[in-house]
Order: structure tokens, then sequence, then C-alpha cells
């Protein structure tokens, strides 16, 4: 295989100095415009490669992001490409790691992006993490640090997120205006703040209602379709069973759903169904399910012109905060009450 080009090879044919050929490639104003064509073509004729690694430890910049999300299931895989759509644009490289909820792969993640000279992080915390100084020893390098989704009171830094809270008291809401009394959430970790937010929004729509709180109907566990299966059955299983669920991803509804049809529930008139995410898969399924739409693309592009502002900023931007509003889809798994039709 031949060896590459190099800024030497292009010296020794155009007889030139290597500091003319690499001031020609700079556009620097001391190099003829003849010079610099015959650089340029002869370049472009050999496939001339700059090195990037030199270029960006020169420059102090390699214009690449490195993201690390919690895992790449549909909603923050669509958080990525939103990311790296506005990256791309605007002439950055965008490397993704995924910690797969775990708080070790996390450290180890951010360690390996600090050793390629990332420019700077976009970041999702995972559910397991309560101690963010990995993330805080970066900050104190004055390396850029955007948050997305997950956002963290511990982190301050610039962020972009969904109103979790808004999104989990419409839902309720929704099932509440269609005759629902007892509504029961599978919410996520304790720790983790989206859920903690959803759960929020959820009680906010009891209170609004004057529905007391029930500790029976509040069931937390992971993001995960088999444990809200189970968590389903035992839902099902007590003496007042809940006539609604709201659960805090489609995941969750999902195996929420399983577990009402194995009960031989019929939806939405046994039992209501909520999801959030608005995912496709609770489109395709029967009866659809209801979910909130968090936008996930235009929360990643939001967070990937929020990083880009960031690193371009002159001041101090660590309380920047842009806040999605979110939709709900209403479908057959929570609709009672159908729509008037006016004429």
């Amino acid at each position: 295989m031949d060896k590459p080009a190099t800024i030497k090879d292009i010296a020794r044919k155009l007889n030139i100095s290597i500091s003319t050929v690499s001031r020609a490639m700079r556009n620097a104003a001391d190099v003829n415009s003849d010079t610099k064509k015959a650089v340029m073509a002869l370049s472009e004729e050999l496939n001339y490669q700059p090195n990037r690694l030199a270029l960006g430890l020169k420059q102090k910049q390699t214009h690449t992001i490195g993201v690390i999300v919690p895992n790449l299931d549909y909603v923050l895989s669509m958080m990525v490409r939103g990311i790296d759509e506005v990256a791309l644009e605007a002439g950055y490289t965008v490397m993704v790691c995924q910690s797969n909820e775990s708080f070790g792969r996390e450290i180890v993640n951010t360690r390996r992006l600090l050793e390629s000279l990332v420019d700077g992080f976009i970041i999702s915390v995972s559910s397991e993490t309560k101690s963010f100084e990995h993330f805080k020893k970066i900050q104190e390098r004055n390396i850029p640090m955007v948050v997305f989704d997950r956002v963290t009171p511990d982190l301050v830094a610039p962020s972009v997120r969904l109103d979790n809270e808004n999104g989990g008291f419409i839902a309720t809401e929704h099932l509440l205006e269609q005759g629902y009394k007892r509504i029961a959430i599978l919410a996520g970790p304790k720790n983790l703040g989206i859920s903690n937010s959803r759960m929020d929004g959820y009680l906010n729509a009891l209170k609004k209602y004057k529905i007391k709180k029930d500790d029976d109907l509040i069931i937390h566990c992971d993001f995960n379709q088999d444990y809200a299966f189970f968590a389903t059955q035992e839902l099902l299983a007590i003496k007042k069973r809940p006539d609604a669920i709201f659960t805090i991803s489609d995941r969750m509804a999902i195996g929420a759903m399983l577990a009402i049809k194995k009960k031989g529930l019929k939806m939405p008139e046994d039992i209501g169904l909520v999801g959030f995410n608005n995912e496709p898969v609770v489109s395709l399924v029967t009866p659809q399910i209801s979910s909130v739409d968090m936008s996930s693309f235009e929360l990643g592009k939001a967070a990937a012109k929020l990083f880009i502002e960031t690193m371009h900023h002159q001041e101090d931007m660590s309380n920047a905060e842009q806040i999605l509003k979110p939709k709900l889809f209403i479908r057959e798994s929570s609709q009672k009450i159908l729509p008037k039709i006016t004429r």
C-alpha cells in the first residue's frame, strides 16, 4: 500500500520549502497566488490529507464533540441524530459513548473521550450516577459541557431538557378528564431527576382534581419492559386495583399493556394506559397507546446548538437553560370519551 502523501512530498515536488507549503495551505498573505494554486492542485492530485490530530494539538481544537448517553434506545438515538446534524453543519465530528446506565462505565467513557482530545462534552447522565466529580473535574479544566435530557442540579452547566413535570401533568389530567379515578404510576429510579419530575406532574394533577395520593398506586422501577410487566401484575392484584396507569416511558407502557392483556382486561373500557416518549411502537400495537411526545430530535439539535454557542461565547453560560414543551398524543388506550364533532 502506498504511503499517504505528506507536506514534505508537496514541497519536494514543487521545489519550495515546507513552511511555504504550510503557509499556502493557510492562505497566508505573504505567499503569491500562483504558488497557492500550485500547492492546492498538487495536494488534490496526491490526495493529501492534513493530520487533524496535529492541527488540533497546535490549535487546541479538534472540532470533535464527546457525547455520553445512558443507552442508544429510540429516544436517545433520535437525540444523538439531532446533535450530529447540527454538529456536522457547524464543522464538528461527534464521538458517541453509551454508559449502559452504569456509573463506572460513564467514568471510563469520560476518560477515554478526554484522551481523544474532544473539544467538549454533551452528556446525559446514567441512572446509577449519584456522584458527579468526574464531570466537575472537566469543568475545572474549562472544557465546555452541556447537559441534556437528564439534567441534574448537582451539575451547574448549560442545559436542555423537556418540561417533564408538565408532561406528567398533561398525561394524568387526560386520564382524569376521561373519568378515571384510581390512577397508578410506574415511575423510574428515585434518584433520577426526570422520573421525579414526571411523578411531580402526576401528583400535581391529582391535587388539582382533589384526589388523594395513594402510595399503593406508586411503583418505582427501572426503564424496562419486564420490570413494568411484573409491577403492573402487582397493581392489578391489589384489592382496589387501579382503573388507569401512567408509565413514565413507552418501554414501561408496553410491559404494562402485556400484563393488562394477560389479566383479560380491555383498554380503555376496563383500564386506561398512557406512556411517555411517543416512540413508533405505541402506534403499532393494538390498542394504540396514548403517549407524551418529547420531540427527541429537536431536543438533540437544541443541545448541540447550545454547545456551539457555549464554545464561541466569551461570557459565562453555565446557567443557560432551554426547556422544550411536551405534547400529548391521545390514542385508543385511554380515550373513553370521544371528542364532540361540530358541524
